[in-house]
């Protein structure tokens, strides 16, 4: 009777590994099956056509218990991760309080990529029409995630900016 119980309880975790974990048609639910079907018929070849009915009945309800139970969304929530991850890598300028308009220098020359200084924030910026030389006034003009772009002061712009500094 015991290998009876053990075969059903092997093809009930079977069973629910072949629906959580491996779905479609695999080895676990083949074993399921399999398991299944020993313990059915052992129960009905040693102890006849009562306790083998009992075994099959128990099968079958045993089974859709495990599958009701296991295809609900309440049951594997518990055990599901649930935080969010909200936090970046590198702070958007948005974060680091750099605003459309506001001016800086270039720190490396943007070709069109290098870095650029707003007020004391170094940050990636980006060169929307040509290359910009080093420790040139730019503005920016606009964010790409977490890039600045530039453009060039040009004319009484620069002089100002650059006297401002």
């Amino acid at each position: 009777m015991w290998l009876i119980i053990i075969l059903i309880l092997v093809g009930l975790l079977l069973l629910v590994a072949e629906l959580v974990l491996l779905p479609g048609i695999s080895v676990a639910g083949v074993g399921a099956l399999l398991s299944f079907a020993g313990a059915i018929f052992l129960g009905y070849m040693y102890y006849g056509f009562w306790i083998g009915s009992v075994v099959l009945t128990a099968v079958v309800l045993l089974s859709m218990l495990a599958v009701v139970v296991s295809l609900r969304a309440n049951t594997w929530r518990r055990l599901s991760l649930n935080t969010t991850i909200d936090a970046t890598t590198t702070p958007t300028p948005e974060q680091r309080d750099i605003r459309i308009g506001q001016q800086g220098v270039t720190l490396t020359r943007l070709a069109p990529m290098g870095k650029a200084l707003f007020g004391e924030v170094t940050v990636e910026a980006k060169s929307m029409d040509a290359y910009i030389d080093p420790r040139q006034p730019v503005e920016a003009i606009a964010f790409d995630n977490t890039v600045v772009i530039v453009r060039r002061l040009g004319g009484r712009q620069a002089l100002k900016s650059h006297l401002n500094q």
